[in-house]
């Protein structure tokens, strides 16, 4: 396949079935490349935010399928289409659906590991430039005067243009994040300028008639290189904010090519490729791709409505760019090699700076690192402890003088290093950012047991907007609440949960809801102790995303709640719906010893003050950086601690082996599954056993219910929700109705789980069949369906001192 058969230029011939032919075909790979991916990453949101796990095989199987469909066709026309100018395109698509191919395996790489899949999307692209040249090597290299000139000053006053909205609206991530993006997509460009340049825009130039009607030809047949490469390219989302933008560009990368030189003819690819792999990088390096998901995206504004905002202006930038170039030819033609140019482009660049300083989100904001050390402290003689706050304060003053003794030599380290650091004591290990050369180190010291990936998502250009519920209160007592008998608890025994704490970890708490601003301890005004805000640092009780307001409004609403007579503290750990490791251990270790506005969890915590019964109505995933033992620690320390941690089994059945992921995995902690109303396993419900640590263990404990549960929400507002978070807090209002009830049975874990269990109601349904089918309990099901009014009168008839 020779690239220059013939040096002269031949007039070009029109074929009006050929014409349609290249329209069919053009959008048959737009379409393909395009609307493949927006169906399936669609699929693949909706799957995840309904709390099921998405394999990554299947976007292999994507990239695999639509590589094949492109490449049939445009093969077999690049082979034996006669026009020369047609088969310049059809070569060109089929070079872009051939790296559809090549990049496959990118898809196989799950997050949270960005820097794996950077290094591999270098390599890859790396490899296709490294065959393209062979080929082009092999066939004859085109014999043409290399003539950058102005050319490169225009096509970086494009770039620079491009980048305005995501130098407004995006933030950077760690520096080493930032420097493999900038090379993924320098790379990427020098690819896509090859191909454009030498087997699409070369031809098209050699045969011209009109520079300009070829020009404009060139850049539309570019639109569907553009969009099948950039569906290759990027991950987590990433591909469809660049099949928006980077195809927008092609009109202008057309025009720069006709302006390369001081003839139509004299084309280069180094223009091409700055203008393309800068177009690629501003968003590249400013959007975190695993944030590109409607799990933050829901009924809020986070990352991915000021990505597409930035997507849309960048893309108008674009399309304006290359109609303005190609409707002023040859006037431009004339200025692009002027010092006036240069002096826009630089101007242009001066002007992009000062917006990203005065009004962007200047610094790095990187992916953190957390450091478990080996050595664990040893709570076994916490257990011989009765009184319940003596054995809190030994589990606390246990495990900080633990951490910081074996923590000593690795702070001191990072000190002399200048590595700054957050130590923690719950799980015996450091949060501190880092590069994986920092990350090797770590890993070869002895004192070390792991590194785990501790994600941060990048900060908002402003904040998400306030949920707001569209259910009014309740009239009469909930359906919910008369399952599990609470009403009757209430009218009968006179108990409401009075004299417990509920400690709740979410994404916060309206603290002005009618529903819960009695029943915060702090309602006094003094928020020390009793409220904990590691995202925002908000000094009250608030929620953006409604989701804690909702779960704390079962456990103890006043009209919504299970228990409306005991006490709430908060703390936030899922502001924006995804956290982290040492995230979801800041608001564990504040429950188990709160500490005053700003102060140090492990010099100032008050462990007498410590919350009594746990809801967590989250799990921590691979793609938040937990391993199945990543929080198991912290588990058993609450344990030891007397403190009952209630746990949401998860979103992700009916499928056996479900429930996999902390903390609902652990047997340290009380699982709860969902039911309707009808008393039936909710189809979402996650089933056990676990075996995520191989454990096999059955899970979840108990049901509760959890679907069309109606609570509290933000703005003095209601709402329905489904969800195992909507059953946890019922079997979390239970505990404090028990409690409230006994108070000797405060710091029992042991002997509260064997009430709750033994005075389950029975389930009418059908057990998942995901183990052996004899008496109670089952995986999925548990012991059955929680009943507080037997659990109440069964913690009241416990013998005297029990």
């Amino acid at each position: 396949m020779s690239l220059d058969p013939t040096p002269e230029r031949r007039s070009p011939t029109r074929s009006w079935p050929g014409i349609l032919l290249l329209i069919i075909v053009f959008v048959w790979v737009v379409g393909v490349s395009f609307f493949s991916h927006t169906l399936v990453w669609t699929a693949e949101q909706l799957v995840l935010v309904s709390g099921l796990n998405w394999p990554g095989w299947v976007w292999f199987i994507l990239m695999i399928g639509q590589a094949l469909a492109l490449l049939v066709p445009l093969v077999t026309l690049a082979m034996l289409w006669p026009a020369e100018r047609q088969r310049g395109i059809y070569r060109a698509w089929a070079l872009g659906a051939l790296y559809v191919l090549l990049m496959a395996p990118l898809r196989l790489v799950q997050p949270p590991a960005i820097i794996a899949a950077n290094v591999l999307q270098i390599l890859l692209t790396s490899f296709a430039i490294a065959l393209l040249l062979l080929l082009m090597y092999w066939f004859g290299r085109p014999k043409r005067r290399p003539a950058i000139g102005g050319s490169i000053w225009l096509a970086l006053l494009i770039a620079v243009l491009a980048s305005y909205p995501w130098l407004l609206w995006g933030a950077l991530g760690s520096l080493f994040d930032t420097i493999l993006n900038f090379l993924a997509a320098l790379l990427f460009g020098l690819l896509a300028s090859l191909i454009a340049s030498q087997f699409l825009l070369h031809p098209l130039q050699r045969t011209a008639s009109d520079a300009k009607s070829d020009i404009f030809l060139g850049g539309l047949a570019g639109i569907a290189l553009l969009v099948e490469m950039t569906s290759a390219f990027g991950f987590g989302g990433l591909q469809l904010i660049l099949m928006i933008v980077v195809p927008s560009f092609s009109l202008a990368v057309a025009a720069v090519y006709g302006f390369s030189g001081r003839n139509v003819g004299d084309g280069q690819t180094i223009p091409l490729a700055i203008l393309i792999g800068l177009v690629v990088a501003a968003p590249a390096l400013l959007l975190d791709p695993d944030e590109l998901t409607l799990i933050l995206a829901v009924g809020r504004r986070d990352l991915l409505q000021w990505a597409l905002y930035a997507a849309i202006a960048a893309a108008l930038i674009g399309w304006l760019s290359g109609l303005i170039l190609i409707l002023t030819w040859p006037k431009v033609l004339r200025l692009y090699r002027s010092l006036a140019l240069t002096a826009v482009a630089l101007g242009s660049f001066a002007i992009a700076l000062l917006l990203y300083l005065a009004i962007g989100q200047p610094g790095f904001y990187g992916e953190q690192l957390f450091v478990i050390l080996e050595d664990k402290a040893d709570l076994t003689p916490a257990s011989s402890i009765d009184e319940v706050d003596t054995r809190r304060i030994f589990v606390y003053e246990t495990l900080v003088d633990h951490a910081n003794s074996t923590q000593a030599d690795l702070r001191q380290t990072l000190d002399r290093l200048g590595i700054e650091y957050q130590p923690y004591y719950l799980v015996n290990g450091l949060e501190l950012n880092g590069g994986p050369l920092l990350r090797l180190w770590l890993e070869s010291r002895s004192d070390v047991d792991r590194v785990l990936d501790n994600p941060v998502l990048r900060p908002l250009r402003a904040p998400a907007s306030e949920a707001r519920g569209s259910a009014g209160p309740p009239d009469s007592v909930l359906w919910n609440q008369q399952l599990i008998g609470a009403d009757r608890v209430w009218r009968d025994f006179s108990v409401t949960g009075e004299g417990i704490v509920v400690g709740q970890s979410d994404s916060g708490v309206d603290g002005q809801h009618p529903e819960l601003a009695s029943g915060y301890r702090g309602n006094d005004g003094d928020d020390n102790y009793n409220w904990f805000d590691p995202w925002n640092a908000t000094s009250r009780p608030t929620d953006i995303g409604g989701h804690g307001t909702h779960t704390l409004g079962t456990a103890l609403g006043q009209s919504t709640g299970i228990a409306p007579g005991a006490k709430w503290i908060g703390c936030v750990n899922l502001a924006r719906n995804l956290a982290n490791p040492t995230l979801y251990l800041d608001c564990m270790q504040f429950m188990l010893a709160p500490f005053p506005q700003g102060g140090d969890p492990l010099g100032d915590g008050q462990p007498s003050l410590a919350a009594d019964v746990l809801n967590n109505s989250w799990g921590c995933p691979p793609q938040e950086g937990c391993d199945p033992n990543a929080l198991l620690d912290a588990a058993r320390a609450l344990r030891q601690a007397g403190i009952f941690v209630v746990v949401s089994a998860g979103n992700e059945g009916p499928f056996c082996e479900s429930v996999r992921h902390p903390l609902a995995i652990y047997d340290e902690v009380f699982s709860v599954g969902a039911v309707d109303k009808d008393g039936l396993l909710a189809f979402f419900s996650s089933v056990g056993p676990v075996s995520a640590d191989g454990s096999q263990r059955m899970k979840p404990d108990i049901l509760a219910p959890g679907a069309g549960v109606l609570s509290a929400f933000p703005n003095n507002s209601y709402d329905y929700l489904d969800g195992t978070s909507m059953a946890g807090p019922h079997v979390t209002g239970v505990v404090a109705l028990m409690w409230s009830a006994n108070p000797s049975l405060v710091g029992d874990i042991d002997l509260t789980e064997e009430l709750m269990q033994s005075t389950a109601g029975e389930f009418q349904g059908q057990p998942p069949d995901c183990g052996e089918q004899g008496q109670p309990p089952y995986d999925g099901i548990g012991y059955g369906i929680v009943d507080a009014y037997a659990a109440v009168e069964a913690a009241l008839a416990l013998p005297a001192g029990e």
